[in-house]
């Protein structure tokens, strides 16, 4: 079985809706995981008690008032029934498909952390046959994120036996959290053929400063001398496994450099020749024209 924790940000407007879909999907898993949300902002205890979670309201802050995530680990796991633990951004929509992820790879690699990628979304709906709705939806309108945007961490209880006081919210302590089991030398397996994650797309007027504050704010810079300095060194790019869609575990190589010879032949033979392809487009529509007038 496996044990969900989160810190929901106040369920106000648009956002809270939004948090609100996501954390009525992860009610809806089969079978049923143990929930707990955690702080105290407007709504979470409110929320938490119409759909049957635990509540922890109590986690410590930064001097902005910001949530840290040391604590948020702590509690969360000393208040958990069972070993394995998820940690999930609470505007993150969880499908069926979830739960298969986690429980292969809990026979074959109990060890280990697993990730996925998201997928952004506009907001969603939830009605009879919503998940295969949403299923539709991601394939047709969906935008994969960047493979920096990390936003579920399933790992067993204690994996994290210290954890810096990243602040919650900004950047950073995702990548954090993959770059720590890694040096223990443990796998990182990505889920995404399996269990892709829904996010609805969403500003950040929640956020008090909005997406300056998140993307460069003081404690944004913090977070990022407490990870390591060196930007983007743990992403879905540094996993080192993936399930497949038959529901295999299989080594991932190179898949960083692969991705960064990709990028680059993108840039050099598609994004810096479109001004000369454009005009050898436009020469030969004029040819073209010009040849059938004559004719």
């Amino acid at each position: 079985m496996l044990t969900i924790f989160s810190i929901p940000k106040a369920f106000k407007g648009h956002f809270g809706v939004i948090q609100h879909n996501a954390i009525k999907s992860w009610s809806l898993l089969q079978p049923r995981a143990e929930i707990i949300l955690l702080g105290n902002d407007e709504g979470t205890a409110e929320v938490a008690r119409e759909l049957g979670f635990r509540h922890i309201p109590d986690v410590a802050a930064s001097e902005y008032g910001t949530p840290l995530l040391d604590d948020l680990f702590r509690k969360a796991q000393a208040a958990a029934r069972f070993e394995c633990m998820c940690y999930v951004n609470a505007d993150i929509i969880l499908l069926s498909g979830f739960l298969r992820a986690v429980e292969i790879v809990q026979r074959q690699m109990p060890k280990s952390l697993i990730v996925s990628k998201r997928i952004n979304l506009e907001l969603l709906e939830f009605h009879s046959g919503w998940e295969e709705a949403i299923r539709q939806r991601a394939r047709t309108t969906g935008v994969d994120e960047h493979y920096s945007g990390i936003d579920v961490f399933v790992f067993p209880k204690g994996t994290y036996s210290y954890v810096p006081d990243f602040a919650i919210g900004r950047l950073w302590f995702d990548h954090w959290l993959i770059k720590a089991v890694r040096e223990q030398g443990l796998p990182v397996i990505d889920a995404s053929h399996i269990a892709p994650l829904l996010h609805q797309r969403h500003d950040y007027s929640h956020v008090p400063g909005g997406a300056a504050e998140v993307w460069r704010g003081k404690e944004t810079e913090r977070n990022f001398q407490l990870y390591g300095g060196v930007q983007h060194a743990y992403t879905l790019l540094d996993v080192t496994h993936e399930l497949t869609s038959g529901g295999a575990i299989r080594r991932v190589r190179f898949r960083k450099p692969l991705f960064k010879i990709r990028s680059w032949t993108w840039d050099v033979f598609v994004k810096r020749t479109v001004g000369l392809r454009n005009a050898l487009r436009l020469r030969r529509k004029f040819w073209q024209t010009d040849h059938s007038r004559s004719r």
